[in-house]
């Protein structure tokens, strides 16, 4: 019976996920967002600071991130930019939830869109605070009220 192969930073950090990483850039946080929301990863140090707004049906309608992060705490903030909008807080909070149990071992790899980009992140637990940034900001976020804006 042969081992498992080894994980390597090759595997974790690809072409693909440092592609991903760049992304952010087209998400500044700016200061018309209303609802500002941080996270932090006891771990690795890294940290998030994230701004939403929201449209009259309470969904999200823009996001701004500024992150202090590796690659794939940048890459889980960019699919989590990207794809947050037209959300809500409750899709929000389950999207949360799977990620968690995912990353715990509990639970399947989540339908986010482009998760699978960053999946081997769940081979590497002292990166799994970072991936977690952008969610649990928002979550922050989220929880400073509950009409638009």
């Amino acid at each position: 019976m042969s081992a498992a192969p080894a994980l390597r930073a090759e595997t974790l950090y690809s072409p693909a996920v440092l592609a991903l990483a760049t992304q952010l850039a087209a998400c500044p946080l700016i200061d018309d967002l209303p609802l500002l929301g941080e996270a932090r990863s006891p771990a690795c140090g890294s940290s998030l600071r994230l701004g939403l707004a929201r449209d009259s049906a309470g969904r999200i309608s823009r996001v701004g991130i500024a992150a202090r992060s590796c690659a794939i705490g940048q890459a889980a903030a960019a699919l989590f930019a990207a794809a947050a909008p037209g959300m809500t807080a409750d899709e929000i909070t389950r999207a949360t939830a799977a990620i968690d149990a995912w990353l715990a071992g509990t639970g399947p790899l989540p339908a986010w869109p482009g998760l699978e980009t960053i999946a081997a992140a769940q081979g590497f637990p002292g990166r799994h605070g970072a991936l977690r940034l952008a969610w649990r900001a928002a979550l922050d976020a989220l929880s400073q009220g509950s009409g638009p804006g």
